[in-house]
């Protein structure tokens, strides 16, 4: 953070506020602390007539590999709503949220992914500036090697344990070391 975004200030300091226990950006010009908190991912695992819904991605990170529809939650909106909103702007599919399937940290990333499950209403899917192609998989033809992201393989790996289960799993990733945890 170069500037304080309530006055503008360039003397911004990385330090520990009065009452707290982190480091925090704070304007000595204005008092202004500058919280930075993780970012929320909504996203669905959609899914009709037992098929999973998966996009090939346009756009980088991971241009050309399979994800679930999924992307940053925008102010004003609940994450079913975003859940929802990126489906269609991704697959130009429509659905209904049965329930929240998974919970998904990537603390060193400062990201909390919220993966719903969604029955569609329709095979109906297209393309988008963001997704080279939509397509719906079996089970046995998911293209494990092409995943774009381990928050979608753990959500398809819990999902597919029990495709019938209505409890929320959790997990998270740490990348140093280069191992999933699940919770």
């Amino acid at each position: 953070m170069n500037f304080c975004s309530n006055c503008g200030s360039n003397q911004l300091q990385f330090i520990v506020p009065e009452g707290d226990n982190k480091q925090r950006f704070v304007c000595p010009d204005c008092d202004t602390i500058h919280y930075q908190n993780p970012r929320i991912i909504a996203g669905c695992l959609p899914v009709f007539e037992g098929k999973i819904l998966l996009g090939k991605r346009a756009i980088d990170p991971r241009k050309g590999y399979w994800g679930l529809p999924a992307g940053f939650l925008e102010n004003g909106e609940t994450p079913e709503e975003g859940a929802l909103r990126e489906l269609h702007e991704e697959t130009l599919a429509k659905g209904h949220i049965k329930h929240l399937q998974s919970v998904f940290s990537l603390p060193q990333f400062n990201q909390v992914y919220l993966i719903y499950l969604v029955d569609l209403i329709s095979d109906e899917m297209g393309t988008t500036s963001e997704t080279l192609e939509s397509k719906l998989f079996e089970v046995k033809d998911i293209p494990w090697e092409d995943i774009a992201f381990e928050s979608t393989t753990f959500a398809l790996e819990e999902y597919l344990k029990n495709p019938e289960a209505k409890m929320t799993k959790r997990g998270h990733f740490i990348w140093e070391k280069e191992k999933r945890f699940g919770i």
